[in-house]
């Protein structure tokens, strides 16, 4: 099985020894693609060099870290050099083949800049602001990634991408997984979290279909409603299942596969 798994930094940072052994164990069968988050650490950099993060929802609700180029330079430097090189390390110490890679290398994620987007300002107001240094994904070199999961390796994708012109960008981590999941036609998209999966009420529903998705989008919170949103993506693409589940626990993407956290898709 090809097996697209995104993992936030939260989780990654609070567990990332027990989802390494999890995934050595799984890539003597499976192959692994690796996208990881890891906004907490980059904010943790950011305001050690004195640069403040600004943290906005969109018009559509969702909420977003606005990426100025001072603070897109703390990005790089985190995502594509830290924390990647620690996962690939870790992974590599415990006998699986694991090669790091941002959205950069091989052009695997172009994105197209963000020109402006519309914002809810803290008078609930719309304002339009310029879009910075983030994007949307718009094309995947799935060759690259198939060459190297076809020879063994575990792939750690960090998520920079680039646009046309060669500009590095920071884009949402959820959009990467679900856009190489979607190019690939992977056979599930696991998305570890540090919740048990999408709750509602107190309870975590363990199965969404296809319809609800938008409708459940709304009323959650506005981190798991971009997760949502991303799930759908995937499923219309090809994907033939997505989880959203816990990295806390034991064998998280073991876990996520044997019925954890909530399932999304009608299949």
């Amino acid at each position: 099985m090809v097996l697209v798994i995104k993992v936030g930094g939260r989780a990654l940072t609070s567990n990332m020894r027990e989802i390494v052994k999890d995934l050595a164990s799984l890539a003597e069968e499976e192959r692994l693609i690796l996208v990881h988050g890891g906004g907490d650490v980059v904010t943790d950099y950011s305001r050690r060099m004195g640069i403040e993060p600004k943290i906005m929802v969109s018009a559509s609700g969702v909420r977003f870290r606005y990426t100025d180029e001072e603070e897109l330079e703390v990005f790089v430097m985190v995502m594509a050099g830290k924390l990647n090189k620690e996962i690939v390390s870790a992974l590599n110490a415990l006998g699986a083949q694991a090669v790091g890679v941002s959205g950069v290398d091989g052009s695997l994620l172009l994105a197209e800049r963000k020109r402006r987007v519309i914002i809810i300002d803290e008078r609930g107001r719309k304002r339009v602001i310029p879009g910075g240094y983030t994007g949307k994904v718009v094309s995947v070199n799935k060759h690259l990634i198939r060459t190297l999961i076809g020879a063994g390796y575990v792939v750690v994708v960090a998520p920079i991408a680039m646009d046309q012109h060669g500009t590095m960008l920071n884009i949402d981590a959820d959009q990467a997984a679900s856009a190489i999941a979607s190019a690939l036609s992977a056979d599930a998209l696991i998305m570890l979290s540090d919740v048990e999966g999408v709750i509602v009420d107190g309870e975590v529903i363990k199965r969404i279909g296809s319809e609800e998705i938008l409708s459940l989008a709304r009323s959650v919170g506005k981190g798991m409603n971009r997760k949502l949103i991303m799930a759908g993506e995937a499923l219309k693409s090809g994907v033939r299942r997505v989880v959203i589940a816990s990295g806390l626990v034991k064998r998280p993407v073991t876990n996520a596969l044997n019925g954890g956290g909530t399932v999304i898709g009608d299949a």
